[in-house]
């Protein structure tokens, strides 16, 4: 009986498509663990850049205006050298907004969703907006950070 060497076209398109399956299944799963190791590192920087920010306070009397590197670094005493950048916003520095009368901030990085949702504290230190934004505050919000 003669026998052929090697598969046939369904053989491989059948293995070809278990393939493409598995790696529709592992996709997802490895983006939402790259989420969750960034949401680790936001929460880091953030507490480093909040000590940076009250620092600053100490020494000046009032919260920058900014936490851009030249801000924070070129202070004295030296604060941080480089401010770093949002995992969730590449090319970018984590934001910052200061209430009116100066008593209150609040640093944030975008989060998962890649979209600013903050867009305010008020002079009494409330945020508003939030929803899946990082963030760390002498303020206080509803839904906590």
């Amino acid at each position: 009986m003669f026998r052929r060497k090697g598969f046939t076209i369904i053989e491989l398109l059948i293995v070809i498509s278990v393939i493409a399956i598995l790696v529709g299944i592992a996709l997802p799963r490895f983006r939402g663990m790259q989420d969750e190791g960034n949401v680790a590192k936001a929460h880091g920087e953030l507490r480093t850049l909040q000590t940076a920010v009250e620092s600053y306070r100490e020494h000046h009397t009032t919260y920058p205006a900014d936490i851009a590197t030249a801000t924070l670094s070129a202070a004295t005493p030296q604060i941080i050298a480089t401010a770093p950048t949002d995992p969730f916003n590449p090319g970018n520095g984590y934001q910052y907004i200061v209430s009116e009368n100066g008593s209150y901030y609040v640093i944030f990085s975008y989060g998962p969703g890649r979209t600013a949702n903050i867009t305010a504290i008020s002079d009494a230190g409330v945020l508003t907006g939030g929803a899946d934004d990082i963030w760390v505050s002498n303020g206080t919000s509803p839904t906590g950070g």
